[in-house]
């Protein structure tokens, strides 16, 4: 039976779970755009202690799919996705940091304290492993859902149940406030959160045997870029 859950679907569904990942994952402007917009309102949520706002802000990231989309790339063992979806987070942390930052810098006359909550939240990490529990379960989660067309109204609940935003926008504040301690609290917490996301949905992908699909995903990495391309004539052309 549980062997079932990941057999039971199509190279078709395969092959329309990939072109969706890594059009999600794709680093266009409007992906950056909404990146910088959830960033905004997390570093809000934090000077303004609302956990309410955090969780909007977790709704709008689209952090998670460049983290699957890596753990597809590293199952299809395909060198070019891995690196596009690299380049992808790791551009997504430096407008998160600087977002975070610019934020915080501005609204400097917070003190430490409004920030407490958070901070002593991703201090925890450093003695606890839950966190990387609930990570992987989150991985696992969004890896089966993004593969199952009736469960991707799932997603967005995934993407609150794993802390990705919060800790990035909780280093931005802490660089602006030069609180080492809680920059690095924040990094670590995040670090735990991308190794259980990724970890959990290559082991989705290898039992799905996504391992012999480099050439679709090639295929779709390569339909991106000629869309990417696309858009940026078009918006060079404006």
């Amino acid at each position: 039976m549980f062997e079932g859950l990941f057999r039971n679907i199509t190279e078709t569904e395969k092959n329309n779970a990939i072109e969706s990942i890594i059009q999600h994952a794709t680093p266009r402007s409007d992906f950056f755009l909404m990146l910088v917009l959830s960033i905004s309102m997390a570093s809000f949520g934090i000077m303004l202690n609302s956990v309410i706002i955090l969780i909007g802000s977790m709704l709008i990231a689209p952090l998670l799919y460049p983290l699957i989309s890596l753990a597809l790339g590293i199952i299809a063992t395909d060198d070019k996705l891995i690196g596009r979806s690299l380049y992808t987070f790791i551009k997504s942390i430096g407008l998160s940091l600087v977002a975070g930052f610019i934020i915080g810098f501005f609204l400097s006359s917070a003190s430490l304290g409004e920030v407490a909550f958070f901070s002593s939240i991703t201090a925890n990490s450093s003695a606890s492993m839950m966190y990387a529990v609930v990570a992987a379960i989150a991985g696992f989660a969004a890896a089966f859902a993004v593969t199952k067309p009736h469960l991707n109204e799932t997603l967005p609940g995934v993407a609150i149940s794993v802390a990705l935003v919060p800790p990035l926008a909780e280093a931005g504040i802490g660089l602006s406030m030069f609180d080492w301690t809680v920059f690095s609290n924040a990094i670590l917490l995040l670090l735990v959160n991308i190794i259980g996301i990724v970890f959990s949905a290559m082991i989705v992908f290898s039992l799905m045997r996504f391992s012999v699909k480099k050439p679709i995903t090639q295929e779709a990495v390569k339909e991106e870029d000629k869309v990417v391309e696309k858009e940026e004539s078009k918006n060079a052309v404006v």
